[in-house]
């Protein structure tokens, strides 16, 4: 009998263990760690930060499905790998605190035969001063939380917004921040909403972000062909901009946070304060605080850990220009090349590099976009590991047997703008691959037949529809692995 830990039931996780359940025979044992009982659609945290969706429809309680499934849940929060067992067992474990009532703060060691960490992100509040809503000045869509509470402080604003000019600021809080997207749909989401509510002229709503130009979104940006000509997603979301009245500071990094003044450095070296009455900035990420040893007891963290704490994998890390960045540097199989039974799927794994030209300010202060590994690419990374390890235990497979590069791997996204059957609007935008190939690709990075983007009313249906297919696929329904990743 075999036993998978899992750690960490977000998309990549979730996917993981759903279909290692799938796969395994009932003798073999799929366990998932997670510290909250919870899962969360996080796509949809967008809507729930303007009161459009509630809470309780992007999450549902973990135990039910993973019991139905024939999966062992684990409430707890992993925090130390011992990828060579210890002085008691030479079984491999993961150390965890338990979170659940009537076990919190218990610690126990899990053995495993295998281990995906997909864990994600910590929410790095602490990077910026002042940055975050748990003891900074700003809000945040990061969590159900989070967004509630920005759902209610957007209907103060309304509010106030009536009774005279108020400035919004939306964007990111840090110079490396990731998920740009995330904060592109709450600008727009914002915007109509104070559209619809008539207070929309006394509001002035700035996008506050770290891509040098529009439209970069962390990838570097995008070509499309479209009615037999070529554009660029940052011609494209410059116009979306000027339409809605959005003003954009670009090439910015936030590095302190006052009430009321965000003060933020720009790549042109001017230092700059921006005073608002409403701002929801995203945190930048990093990894969890993991720490591994070996069976000795010796530190080892170094070795399977990235210094961000993202856990290493088959990728290429040798420092490089950007100039010299390959697309081959990325990783295909997502296992650590120290302890072979070890993988990170999702944003748990260690990239390579960004994908976005990384700059600095002449004071340097890093102006570089953190590389997306959320979404469609993180079910795909879940999904192929899941397979590795099946063929693994059951054929003997010394090496991963499925794999699937970021640099290979095409990726939809659908941004919402705005909510509303008849009023709201999404883009919709597709790329292959994520990260650009110029050695395929030399004229643009990337296939320009996959590579597209649209914007319009059924957008927005098609981000509706994915929000209830995703929740019916991540609890398991029958057919769900006809939904793709």
């Amino acid at each position: 009998m075999a036993r998978v830990v899992v750690l960490g039931a977000g998309v990549s996780g979730h996917t993981a263990a759903l279909y290692l359940r799938k796969l395994l025979p009932k003798e073999h044992e799929v366990v998932v760690v997670n510290p909250k009982p919870t899962y969360n659609w996080i796509p949809s945290n967008i809507w729930v930060g303007v009161g459009k969706m509630p809470a309780e429809k992007v999450v549902f309680d973990l135990a039910p499905i993973y019991r139905k499934q024939g999966i062992r849940f684990v409430q707890a929060k992993a925090f130390a790998l011992w990828p060579e067992g210890d002085a008691d067992d030479a079984t491999p474990a993961v150390e965890v605190e338990h979170t659940s009532p009537g076990r919190d703060g218990e610690v126990e060691k899990l053995r495993y035969d295998y281990v995906i960490n997909a864990t994600g992100p910590k929410l790095n509040f602490g990077a910026t001063p002042g940055l975050g809503p748990d003891g900074g000045y700003t809000l945040s869509v990061c969590t159900p939380d989070h967004a509630t509470e920005a759902a209610s402080r957007l209907e103060s604003l309304k509010a106030a917004l009536r009774t005279g000019p108020k400035t919004v600021v939306i964007g990111v809080g840090h110079g490396t921040c990731t998920c740009e997207g995330a904060a592109f749909e709450y600008t727009f989401n914002v915007e109509h909403e104070l559209r619809e509510a008539g207070v929309r002229d006394n509001a002035e709503i700035v996008y506050l972000t770290n891509e040098n130009e529009l439209g970069d979104f962390g990838v570097g940006g995008m070509q499309f062909e479209q009615n037999g000509y070529r554009t660029t997603s940052q011609l494209w979301t410059e116009s979306l901009f000027r339409e809605r009245g959005v003003k954009a500071i670009t090439g910015a990094a936030v590095t302190s946070i006052e009430p009321g003044v965000i003060h933020y450095d720009q790549l042109d070296g001017s230092h700059n304060d921006l005073a608002y009455d409403f701002a929801m900035l995203l945190p930048p990420f990093k990894g969890n605080d993991w720490k591994a040893f070996d069976r000795a007891g010796e530190d080892i963290t170094g070795t399977v850990f990235a210094p961000s704490g993202f856990l290493k994998v088959d990728a290429d890390y040798t420092p490089r220009s950007y100039d010299e960045w390959s697309a081959r540097d990325w990783p295909r199989t997502y296992q650590n090349p120290t302890y072979g039974n070890v993988f990170a799927v999702g944003i748990a794994f260690a990239p390579p590099h960004q994908i976005s030209v990384p700059r600095a300010t002449p004071d340097g202060v890093a102006v570089a976009p953190s590389p997306p590994r959320t979404g469609m690419p993180s079910g795909t990374m879940g999904k192929v590991v899941a397979k590795s390890i099946a063929d693994m235990i059951l054929t003997g497979a010394p090496v991963p047997t499925h794999g699937a590069s970021m640099s290979e791997m095409a990726a939809a996204c659908v941004a919402s703008a705005g909510h509303g059957f008849r009023t709201g609007t999404a883009a919709a935008m597709t790329m292959s691959p994520v990260v650009p190939d110029w050695e395929k690709y030399p004229d643009t990075g990337r296939d320009l037949k996959a590579t597209k983007g649209e914007i319009g009313l059924s957008g927005h249906w098609v981000k509706r529809m994915l929000h209830t297919l995703f929740i019916y696929k991540a609890k398991g329904r029958p057919g769900w692995t006809w939904i793709p990743e």
